[in-house]
């Protein structure tokens, strides 16, 4: 479909790179972004800024970005809607917009950044449980592929919590100097604990943002085949997201000075919260549990709190702690061996296709999973 001359060009040079190696530097570019979404919204909520003001400005900016992408690079492609797609955009939307940041802001507002970041870890787990529930995610523990990839999983969250719980002696302190700049930058930042709120409450609402979460990331997949036009299928949860905060609004922030954006630091929360953390990573996220599933977004997950404790070392003057080297090297390992379980398990599809085609007996089909592309499309459009 593509013209001759630079078009067709530019589209072979981004095919010369394997779609593998896309979908993983697509997620570490997207837990980077995650990373400063922590910071940036606790920071936000110590400015005043509304729990749900926030939101509803995040959706906006994410909708907008979104819209005209969706509009004039998906005509083609775009399936026509119906009743039912509005349906489940509608409910997808209320899972992983309006329920997801909502008990994500009203959780953080409760607790603190450190706690909010733990306790995301348990996201790959629950994706990967609700997956397998499903049949999304095709899991035999009979076999060394299977038992690699949960052993897997189950180590990447052990690494991220060794770096969020356990500091252990420093290995690395940044100059004195840098230490004093950091200090008198973020002085008047309170990042805190929230104390005087209800840190139980933070705790329960934490959860549901991970069950909420980790369903939306699940739910999708399914609702991919059938719209596989991603950036409108963002933008109308957007745009649902945003009507269903309205509504929330309307019955919880009647106070007009609420809505009002008053410093530079506030305005530049709620563009971050919007471009990157809702309209650049919600697009690459779709992308990815398009062509990698759901457990393979989830699984980096950990990769954050990592990003987290190397960022905060190197620009925020944090001394760099011995659970924090221990962490990484769990997450590395356990990310590797889940990549190799996923491996494996094609070599084995494989293996039986041929024997299927060389005996003409049909064998049992391996279902999608990690890096094998839950559509069956080709590449070329990559």
């Amino acid at each position: 479909m593509a013209d001759a001359g630079g078009g067709s060009s530019m589209g072979r040079r981004m095919c010369s790179i394997p779609e593998k190696f896309q979908l993983h530097i697509a997620m570490l570019a997207l837990q980077f972004g995650y990373a400063g979404f922590h910071v940036v919204s606790r920071l936000a909520l110590n400015m005043g800024i509304s729990k749900i003001v926030f939101p509803v400005y995040r959706n906006i900016l994410a909708f907008i970005l979104l819209l005209p992408f969706a509009y004039f690079l998906e005509k083609k492609e775009r399936p026509p809607i119906t009743w039912s797609f509005i349906l489940e955009f509608f409910l997808l939307a209320i899972v992983g917009i309006t329920a997801n940041q909502g008990f994500y802001l009203v959780g953080l507002d409760n607790t603190s950044p450190t706690f909010a970041s733990a306790i995301q870890n348990s996201v790959p787990a629950i994706t990967f449980l609700m997956a397998a529930l499903l049949r999304i995610e095709k899991v035999r523990l009979d076999r060394k592929d299977g038992i690699s990839k949960v052993a897997g999983l189950l180590i990447c969250v052990a690494g991220a919590s060794v770096i969020t719980l356990f500091k252990g002696p420093a290995i690395y302190s940044p100059p004195a100097s840098l230490q004093r700049a950091a200090a008198e930058a973020m002085a008047p930042v309170v990042l805190g604990d929230a104390s005087g709120k209800s840190w139980t409450m933070g705790c329960l609402y934490l959860i549901g943002h991970c069950l909420s979460w980790a369903g939306w990331l699940v739910l999708q997949a399914p609702v991919l085949k059938r719209y596989p036009a991603r950036l409108s299928f963002t933008s109308y949860q957007c745009f649902f997201g945003i009507l269903q905060f309205l509504v929330i609004a309307a019955f919880f922030e009647r106070n007009g000075e609420a809505w009002l954006i008053r410093t530079g630091s506030e305005v530049f929360s709620v563009f971050y919260a919007g471009v990157v953390a809702s309209g650049i990573a919600f697009a690459v996220q779709i992308w990815c549990i398009d062509k990698g599933g759901p457990v393979f977004v989830a699984v980096y997950q950990p990769v954050q709190t990592l990003v987290v404790a190397i960022t905060s070392s190197l620009l925020l003057g944090e001394e760099f702690y011995l659970g924090g080297i221990i962490g990484a090297a769990l997450i590395i390992f356990g990310l590797y061996l889940v990549l190799w379980g996923k491996s494996e398990e094609k070599k084995f599809a494989a293996m039986h296709s041929h024997a299927e085609h060389s005996t003409g007996r049909p064998t049992p089909q391996i279902k999608a999973s990690i890096t094998q592309p839950l559509l069956t499309q080709t590449t070329e459009n990559v």
